[in-house]
């Protein structure tokens, strides 16, 4: 897995600081790049310690890199939480099953 993008944010909310790291990541399938999405978020209390970690990723969202980044933008812009992330884009990320028969036919042609 690779890093091709990464979007931060920090929060304060009730004592404590949020960090959240949005990640367009890179792997390899079947000889392809695809692209996929992770989403962490560290908490630090008032004394700046951590406190906890929270991370959650969909590896495999398309191997078509403008789809997956559009919907990087969203979960950023939207301030989507790790715990969230599949309930937020599992039904979007579905719709873009198709991309990876229209990228296998062209690279099998």
């Amino acid at each position: 897995m690779m890093v091709v993008e990464n979007l931060w944010r920090k929060v304060n909310f009730d004592d404590k600081e949020y960090n959240y790291s949005y990640r367009l990541i890179k792997t390899d399938f079947r000889g392809s790049a695809v692209y996929g999405i992770e989403i962490e978020r560290t908490d630090y209390d008032h004394n700046n310690n951590m406190v906890n970690i929270e991370r959650d990723c969909i590896e495999k969202i398309s191997p078509i890199y403008d789809n997956v980044h559009q919907l990087l933008s969203l979960v950023y812009e939207n301030q989507v939480s790790p715990i969230h992330l599949i309930d937020i884009l599992g039904e979007r990320v579905d719709e873009l099953l198709g991309d990876f028969s229209t990228c296998c036919l062209s690279i099998a042609n």
